[in-house]
């Protein structure tokens, strides 16, 4: 039996291997007509392309699609990615002409070149029109002044108890500096978990979904196969285990809420408002997209959003601000116009936060220079005419860099420069088609007002409470992708209690 089966294999082999080298061809030829005269690899590896290449060096890969892109009056480049031809995007008017149109019969945006395997197909970032405009407004009540107003003080008081944590635990670990990535991270998702919903996540809880949520990570840089055991599969399982605890916390403030509690947390405010929506309507229908598994979701996409990106900017705030003291002087000189506390319990008001103006542009400037999601990846639905002598083929991944939009017309873009966006120079308004951080068109991040604060508040403490010393090693300030951009070095510090602390 044996022996006749491989005498059977070796009698097809031949017709096998032809097979092969025929699809593999057609794949390259398929490859060519898209690409035709556009900047990119001439050859690809067949059946993977350069996923290889992307998973193994993220930011090499990338710097040489950019190069790619600039060698082309174009402004994009081309590529292949285990089956999908890609497009990479540098100029900042056509990333805004891919961002303006997702619609059925264009763009859609997908967060991740296999995102729906990931988030689902019902996740807001897939959706259009009035729905999702309608998703939009509702979600409005979570961003209002009163509602960041609440937020602050527990952004506050989790950020303290952190930064005296890190102290110490840099005071066991000398003479080696502390790493801050996981330190921040954790941090956030503290700080995310509390502010969206509160009171509804046992300590249990949360330890379940700090796990679940480095299993996702994990499986947002791994090769995307579905195979049991595989890390992308893991990563699938712990997002549907992510979104129903949520939706278990939804539950929970929806019922809270019909007591006719104040609302505590960012799910509080939302479920007052879709409450007060239902009783409104003739029938008592509840709006749509609002039951508990949906609104679960819809946080699990506030707590991505806010998660990774939060991290990246807090972690390069402090590098940044280590390589320019001159700069972290005048935060510190500005804070200390604000922030006099008496004591631990002492906290910054929203009102204070507004008159932190020069530290909020020096966040402004941290989210420009090293814009933490680098890349808003859509898939093109149907042939997009991109310029006059390029049609985008139906399946096509473009990712239009908002890293690279940042470096385009700016004054001196290359520098670190958190002045220009004082009312001097308002430069945010005089190159708002190149501040593409926080997205463009419908899809533009719906918390940038919160992601700001936090970024402030951390400033302000960070630099209010601990002296830090960044050790210099060569490359310690590349970008490393984890998923979105840090320090290659982990933001190595050493910190310590400044004077009255």
């Amino acid at each position: 039996m044996g022996s006749a089966a491989w005498s059977f294999l070796a009698s097809i082999s031949p017709y096998l291997l032809s097979l092969i080298a025929l699809l593999a061809l057609l794949e390259q030829l398929s490859y060519l007509n898209k690409k035709r005269f556009l900047p990119g690899p001439a050859l690809i590896l067949p059946f993977l392309g350069n996923a290889v290449s992307l998973v193994r060096n993220p930011t090499k890969f990338w710097e040489h699609q950019s190069a790619y892109a600039k060698s082309s009056p174009l402004g994009f480049s081309a590529n292949y990615l285990i089956g999908r031809y890609i497009l990479f995007i540098r100029s900042s008017d056509i990333s805004h002409k891919v961002l303006s149109n997702v619609s059925p019969d264009a763009f859609h945006l997908i967060g991740h070149p296999f995102g729906k395997k990931l988030f689902g197909d019902q996740n807001l970032i897939y959706m259009f029109g009035q729905d999702h405009k309608d998703l939009r407004r509702r979600m409005a009540p979570n961003f209002t002044p009163r509602a960041l107003s609440s937020y602050i003080s527990t952004q506050q008081r989790i950020i303290h108890r952190h930064l005296l944590s890190w102290v110490e635990l840099c005071d066991m670990s000398r003479p080696d500096p502390i790493k801050l990535r996981f330190l921040v991270r954790d941090m956030n998702l503290e700080t995310s978990q509390t502010v969206f919903v509160g009171p509804y996540l046992t300590p249990e809880a949360r330890h379940k979904f700090k796990q679940d949520y480095n299993l996702f990570n994990l499986g947002l840089l791994s090769l995307p196969f579905d195979l049991p055991g595989s890390s992308f599969r893991k990563a699938r399982h712990a997002a549907t285990r992510l979104v129903k605890t949520l939706a278990d916390c939804a539950s929970q403030s929806r019922s809270n809420m019909l007591t006719g509690a104040e609302p505590t947390c960012l799910v509080d405010f939302w479920m007052q408002d879709l409450l007060r929506e239902t009783a409104e309507d003739p029938n008592h229908q509840p709006p749509p997209h609002s039951s508990d598994l949906e609104l679960g979701g819809h946080l699990f996409d506030f707590l991505f959003a806010a998660q990774d990106a939060s991290t990246s900017s807090l972690l390069w705030a402090v590098t940044l601000l280590s390589s320019h003291p001159d700069i972290l002087s005048r935060v510190r000189a500005e804070v200390s116009n604000v922030y006099t506390p008496l004591s631990s319990d002492t906290l910054l008001t929203y009102d204070d936060l507004r008159q932190l103006k020069y530290t909020e542009a020096v966040a402004r400037e941290v989210v420009r220079y090293r814009a933490p999601a680098t890349l808003a990846p859509h898939v093109a639905a149907q042939p997009f005419q991109l310029t006059e002598t390029y049609t985008v083929p139906k399946g096509t991944i473009v990712f239009p860099s908002l890293f690279e939009s940042s470096f385009q017309g700016f004054t001196d873009p290359t520098q670190f420069d958190p002045d220009r966006f004082l009312d001097g120079r308002q430069e945010d308004r005089l190159y708002k088609k190149n501040y593409l951080a926080f997205g463009a068109g419908p899809h533009q991040c719906v918390g940038q007002r919160y992601a700001i604060n936090h970024l402030v508040l951390f400033i302000a403490m960070f630099t209010f409470v601990v002296d830090f010393e960044r050790p210099i090693s060569d490359g310690c300030d590349d970008i490393e992708y984890v998923p979105t951009i840090c320090p290659k070095d982990d933001c190595r510090v050493f910190l310590k209690l400044r004077q009255g602390w």
